[in-house]
């Protein structure tokens, strides 16, 4: 190779680390000194700067997203606009919301509901949608909200953790890893049943005493009306949702029975198409596309191979179940679980699926630490706010931080059962 082709190299080399190391600071700070920019825009800056640096062409920008794993996250995104807009989220939520007088009674029964629909339906919907509900409810019967509200995030973020489906880190690790659904299933789902049990009894004693103390809370006018129940739209929804996960145990790749079946929902006489799509979270499907180039972008270097290498060297294997664990706990509380996933995934064996259901279980498990964990943690927290309950960092961490290693260790213990 000439010296300067091979400088030049050198120098492409460097501006793609420069790169990323700037872009995922941003991701895991949440912003950039002096821009009002957040973790998706600085994100698409990245993206954009690989390409402009021309660390990666624009067909190799585009080759790098991974297309099944966006257009599946899409499509479950049209599936659950469906049941927001029916007023389904609301409905259910108001029934949970009936055991408010019996405070422990209601925390079990919201948290079992929170983690089958964040399985079935993704976490972050389903706190959007409770999270309005259970504020109204907790301020009508003079309680303290902490807790409960506290138990919807945790519960959801676990209950997330038991399918493929259940939240977008494990919808791309499902995707690129051609996981069968069942299996999945089958491995994730009791540490996902004990880990919410558990969570149920540390937020149940480090508040049975608390459940009736609260500080006056001023009640807010929700700018956004809760939606109408709509029996028609609903139960259609819920049809939709019923016959795809039948799908998802055929042989028919998840993403097109998926986009089959939004694409039957909008075709309706009565729910305009602008309105379901109104509700897709673009911010979301613009970062999983920006971090996939910016990923390409640092792996063309080789600097991510040969760091794992000299790891192994080292004597830590990042394969090995236990390790794989801690560092994916560790990095999804550095930059978030999705972006950490995102690393960790170019690394795992495609033809040992405990690596995907471990990187799976952890990455999901490790939301709940701190507020920054999981986006279904902050839409939790902010929507409290518009009702002017505060859920500070610390009141998280107290719950977060007991019920996360609880939860490792139980993904732990269940690894060592299964002979990892």
């Amino acid at each position: 190779m000439l010296p300067e082709a091979h400088d030049f190299k050198e120098i492409m080399e460097t501006v793609a680390i420069i790169i990323f190391v700037i872009t995922y600071a941003g991701v895991a700070l949440g912003a950039l000194p002096g821009l009002a920019l957040d973790r998706t825009g600085i994100a698409l800056l990245g993206a954009i700067a690989m390409a402009a640096a021309t660390v990666l062409s624009t067909q190799q920008a585009v080759s790098a997203i991974d297309t099944s794993t966006i257009l599946l996250l899409y499509a479950l995104m049209v599936i659950s606009a469906q049941l927001r807009l029916s007023g389904f989220y609301t409905r259910l939520a108001l029934a949970v919301a009936g055991f408010v007088r019996k405070p422990a009674k209601f925390l079990l029964v919201m948290m079992g509901v929170c983690a089958i629909l964040s399985a079935i339906l993704a976490n972050d919907i389903v706190c959007l949608a409770f999270t309005p509900v259970i504020c109204l409810a907790l301020i009508e019967a003079e309680m303290n909200p902490i807790p409960f509200l506290i138990g919807l995030a945790v519960s959801s973020n676990i209950g997330s953790a038991a399918t493929i489906i259940g939240n977008p880190q494990n919808m791309l690790l499902g995707q690129v890893g051609n996981l069968h659904f069942g299996r999945f299933l089958l491995y994730c789902l009791v540490p996902s049943l004990a880990a919410l049990a558990a969570a149920y009894c540390i937020i149940y004693f480090m508040y049975r005493r608390k459940f009736q103390k609260q500080t006056p809370v001023e009640t807010r006018e929700r700018r956004h009306p809760l939606a109408p129940y709509n029996a028609h739209q609903a139960h259609k929804g819920l049809a939709v949702v019923i016959i795809l996960i039948i799908l998802f145990f055929t042989p028919i790749p998840r993403e097109l029975s998926a986009l089959a079946l939004a694409g039957f929902l909008l075709c309706s006489r009565s729910m305009h198409s602008r309105a379901i799509l109104g509700q897709i979270d673009w911010h979301l499907i613009t970062l999983f596309c920006a971090l996939f180039i910016v990923i390409a972008g640092i792996e063309s270097t080789g600097l991510p191979a040969a760091l794992v290498a000299n790891l192994k060297q080292e004597g830590f294997d990042i394969q090995g179940l236990f390790n794989l664990t801690f560092l994916s706990t560790i990095l999804s509380n550095i930059v978030s679980n999705v972006p950490a996933t995102m690393l960790l995934v170019k690394f795992l064996d495609p033809t040992q699926p405990a690596q995907w259901y471990v990187a799976a279980l952890s990455s999901t498990f490790a939301g709940n630490l701190i507020t920054i964990g999981s986006i279904a943690n902050l839409i939790v927290i902010e929507g409290a706010g518009e009702y002017g309950i505060s859920i500070t960092f610390k009141e998280h961490a107290k719950v977060g931080i007991p019920v996360t290693l609880v939860s490792i260790f139980i993904t732990l213990a269940w690894i060592k059962l299964q002979g990892g």
